[in-house]
């Protein structure tokens, strides 16, 4: 009961729409922003729910090579019957959203624009969900550059979508600086993430000769090569900015945990691992990076 109960939520994405959630409220809380409204999160949620949901969709006779497959063919069903409803809560959320912002459209310039707009079209290029007809291609198959299409597209999401949302929503003046750095950060940490997912896929991606890291340098270097030296970049690159910035030392511990946990974890691939680790601790790095940052200013 237990393990059909963690599958539920794990493989159903039910995991990833509430790190969604988390780590956008982080972003308002470290940037000092009022928090959205229940509406925007509810799109925020469901949306990420079913973009993840649809590249695992599949008809019925197709093979299942491993658990992730194997429980979405046997809860078919299931899964169709609530993209549909979850389609419908997204539009309505879009709507209530609409109807409540729609006359301050005017705060968002060209530069916001053009932002709001690349993240959910990278998105839409990465599954290639746009018709044959017009790109026969997708951003998943670049090998090497694929994490950090993972790592734009969730740090848009997290991060730049929730601090326009409360520019929109309570006409509030933003931290240029400490939003890039944000943003940077994100995008580094989820890039970290995405090729430790890599890791995971490392059979099917060299059977189609597709150039990740793990399959150009093989496990160990990607470890030691790529991740750690990542995160170095991202320790080090934080610590300048909290030294100039004049953090408080709890906000800084706090910021570092995640790092701290990532370099762990890291280090623990090198042993094989199921689907489910994947899904619970390296995810679950996301919800440890949320927390932390919230603590950092509440606790700070």
């Amino acid at each position: 009961m237990i393990n059909k109960a963690v599958q539920f939520v794990f493989f159903a994405n039910y995991f990833v729409g509430l790190l969604a959630v988390m780590l956008a409220i982080e972003t308002c809380v470290q940037l000092q922003l009022p928090l959205s409204s229940p509406a925007f999160y509810t799109f925020l949620f469901f949306a990420t729910v079913l973009y993840y949901t649809w590249a695992y969709i599949l008809p019925p006779a197709a093979s299942a090579t491993n658990p992730r497959t194997a429980w979405y063919k046997t809860h078919a069903r299931y899964v169709v019957s609530t993209q549909i409803l979850f389609i419908v809560i997204i539009a309505i959320s879009l709507c209530v959203l609409g109807v409540e912002n729609f006359n301050r459209l005017h705060f968002f310039n060209i530069y916001d624009w053009i932002i709001l707009v690349s993240i959910p079209l990278t998105g839409i290029l990465y599954y290639g969900l746009l018709p044959r007809s017009i790109l026969n291609r997708n951003l998943r198959d670049t090998g090497w550059i694929k994490p950090f299409v993972i790592g734009y597209v969730w740090a848009g999401w997290i991060c730049f979508l929730p601090a326009m949302m409360a520019k929109m929503e309570g006409s509030v003046q933003l931290n240029s600086t400490l939003m890039l750095w944000l943003f940077i950060k994100n995008w580094m940490f989820c890039t970290v993430n995405a090729i430790m997912f890599d890791i995971k896929d490392y059979a099917d991606d060299s059977n189609k000769q597709l150039k990740t890291f793990v399959v150009r340098f093989g496990l160990r270097k990607t470890i030691f090569v790529i991740l750690i030296p990542l995160l170095s970049i991202g320790v080090i690159s934080f610590l300048i900015f909290a030294v100039q910035n004049h953090f408080s030392l709890p906000r800084i511990i706090f910021n570092l945990i995640p790092f701290a946990c990532l370099l762990y974890v890291s280090l623990s691939l090198q042993q094989r691992k199921s689907i489910l680790y994947y899904l619970i601790v390296i995810d679950g790095l996301l919800l440890i990076k949320a927390v932390c940052g919230i603590c950092g200013i509440i606790f700070q």
